[in-house]
């Protein structure tokens, strides 16, 4: 099992345990990770699953594609150079421990 922890605006921490190979998407869904909508799920046509990697897992994330740079542009919330949509986040064992923020808003 992966460990994720999701840290909300208000810096409230919610910690998951999600299988391996599956998208942080799909992990923060079915463990209601409140913050992490996935309307499309998983098809990157929208941009409800967007969330801020924690500067210390950014390498091991990698960065965004230029189609996942172009779907952030459409983002509720502020975008960074953190930014990524967690449905493009596939979880291996080299993530255990990923710590994720979650924006303020969605849609």
């Amino acid at each position: 099992m992966i460990h994720v922890t999701f840290i909300a605006p208000d810096g409230q921490q919610t910690t998951i345990e999600a299988e391996e190979d599956s998208t942080l998407m799909q992990a923060a869904v079915a463990h209601d990770v409140d913050g992490i909508v996935g309307e499309c799920g998983g098809a990157m046509m929208c941009a409800t699953c967007h969330c801020h990697i924690d500067a210390a897992w950014q390498d091991r994330t990698g960065g965004p594609s230029s189609d996942e740079v172009e779907m952030l542009e459409g983002a509720a919330a502020e975008v960074d150079d953190r930014s990524r949509l967690s449905c493009q986040i596939r979880l291996t064992p080299a993530l255990d421990g990923l710590v994720v923020h979650l924006p303020e808003e969605q849609m």
